[in-house]
């Protein structure tokens, strides 16, 4: 009898793990129903503040119209935003954006903002509504830094803040060790602080939280996802440079020896498996690079396998390709003001390699007749490795004899970086893999040769040929930096001011405008989704 009833237990054995899932779905779907419930009113009392204050910006749009040109209709004309139809233009639902840090003032956020003006602009009578820890913003100020700082207007009657209260779960700083895993599980912690605050009718994530679009799919199965990925948690890459022996892949070159490097392959072997299942729960993808989108495509699935051609699409970042060419001319004039400068545009931290250029600069100052300098412009985060990773890379320019030729900006205003785009004469990046590199971008805009990594965006993206010939060069180590530089300094002054209007040239497909197209295309699709 006992030895049946042994026989019946393993038989029922292998059930298990299906009912656990199908009891963990359902648990999850019961607290998306709560959730929605819980949150029904204050959404309905959103949604009602905002009408109030759409009805007066309308009636106030109205009257300044008739003063100026007559009287004309308002609403048509604003049902048929980009040329669409009024009936494809009318969706009224709330878009919440997933940014818990956009008060930070960076390319994350302008894609942010972009992303929200390109919304608004396509739906005039969505809600867009911006999850985020900073509590001390003020939305008008909000609406009036980004004009003045990116130079995007917003609808600020469209739009909202929500106030999250556990962000410090997805601070590196709280997780010591299993720093990708700790921030990814708080991620999820930080979406259900979300989701208590409010239950939107598509949830996008900008920063590249797949964890907590995955567990909003779970939790609302007919709220649709996206995510606009800037660089995947974890990529080949990484694992392949824990047995790099050269040091030029990236910070974690060579961390695979030893019994500690064998833990972190496991480690992060099983964290790609987790991330990729995540990902692949999202609805619509988008990546700032070719790089990421490569990598994003190894790691995560679609939901559905006949997408695959088109799942995780290239939306390339917005920048500020218009400004700069309104701003800085590209003349035979202006070239003979520009000086032998090479300009390293990005925040001062270990990653982005500052170190090798200040080598590389080294050996190709110490052999050049016209002295060139070097200004390193970037972000400094205060209390944090940031100041002393600074600190060292003075004490290398001094140790390298190139002291007096290099000047460190920190935190520089865009004005202190203008003047330098319109003087310099290269531009350079020396980051291993950078995902995009969106300083390159603003130097080619402005005229500048560029000399990058032969590596992730830069390579793939930016210092392409363009009409079929070169608009840079690409370089690995400090000897191919070195020799990249003198080849700027070395070329006839008229095919290098040929190839400076060659590199304005090619950044057109970096624009705002290109931008807002590709954003609205993706986003039509979640809007079919929702409505369906």
């Amino acid at each position: 009898m006992a030895a049946s009833g042994f026989v019946a237990l393993l038989a029922i054995l292998p059930l298990w793990p299906i009912l656990f899932l199908i009891s963990a779905r359902l648990s999850l779907r019961a607290l998306g129903w709560f959730l929605q419930h819980k949150t029904r009113d204050r959404k309905a009392a959103i949604v009602a503040r905002v009408e109030r204050g759409r009805a007066a910006w309308r009636e106030e749009q109205q009257s300044s119209r008739e003063v100026e040109d007559g009287w004309e209709n308002i609403d048509s004309a604003e049902t048929a935003r980009n040329g669409k139809p009024a009936q494809d233009s009318d969706w009224s639902g709330v878009v919440g954006f997933f940014h818990p840090f956009c008060n930070a003032g960076g390319g994350g956020e302008r894609v942010l903002w972009a992303a929200i003006a390109a919304t608004q602009k396509r739906w005039p009578n969505v809600i867009c509504a911006v999850y985020t820890g900073d509590h001390d913003i003020d939305r008008g100020l909000v609406v009036a830094t980004v004009k003045t700082r990116f130079g995007i207007t917003l609808e600020e009657h469209s739009l909202v803040f929500l106030y999250l209260s556990t962000r410090h779960f997805v601070l590196a700083s709280t997780y010591p060790h299993f720093t990708l895993l700790g921030q990814s599980l708080g991620s999820v912690v930080l979406a259900y602080d979300a989701f208590q605050l409010l239950v939107p009718d598509i949830f996008v994530d900008t920063m590249g939280y797949a964890f907590a679009l995955a567990f909003c799919s779970y939790l609302f199965p007919k709220v649709p996802t996206a995510a606009y990925v800037h660089y995947p948690t974890i990529s080949t890459d990484m694992l392949e440079s824990l047995d790099d022996t050269t040091g030029q892949r990236g910070i974690h070159s060579g961390a695979g020896a030893g019994w500690k490097g064998k833990a972190k392959r496991y480690y992060w072997t099983a964290f790609a498996w987790l991330y990729g299942w995540m990902g692949s729960q999202i609805d619509v993808v988008m990546c700032n690079s070719t790089w990421t989108q490569g990598h994003i495509r190894q790691l995560w699935k679609p939901k559905n396998a006949s997408s695959t051609s088109t799942f995780a699409t290239v939306v390339y970042p917005p920048c500020p390709v218009e400004e700069l060419e309104a701003k800085i001319q590209v003349t035979e004039e202006s070239e003979k003001r520009r000086e032998n400068i090479i300009l390293y545009i990005a925040q001062f931290r270990p990653e982005k390699n500052h170190s090798l250029i200040l080598r590389a600069f080294a050996r190709y100052y110490h052999a050049a007749t016209d002295k060139p300098r070097l200004v390193l412009i970037g972000s400094v985060r205060s209390n944090t490795p940031d100041e002393k990773h600074i600190y060292n890379l003075r004490l290398e320019a001094h140790e390298l004899k190139v002291k007096d030729a290099t000047t460190f900006i920190c935190d520089a205003p865009f004005s202190v970086i203008l003047e330098y785009l319109q003087k310099s004469s290269i531009t350079t990046n020396g980051m291993y893999s950078e995902h995009f590199g969106i300083g390159n971008v603003e130097g080619l805009a402005a005229g500048l040769i560029p000399v990058v990594h032969n590596s992730g965006g830069p390579k793939l993206d930016i210092v392409v040929p363009f009409e079929g010939q070169p608009i840079g060069f690409h370089a690995e180590t400090e000897e191919e930096f070195a020799a990249a530089f003198q080849r700027v300094a070395s070329l006839d002054p008229q095919e290098r001011f040929a190839m400076r209007l060659r590199g304005r040239k090619s950044t057109g497909r970096f624009t705002e405008a290109a931008f807002a197209k590709s954003w609205t295309e993706e986003m039509e699709r979640l809007v079919r989704r929702r409505a369906s």
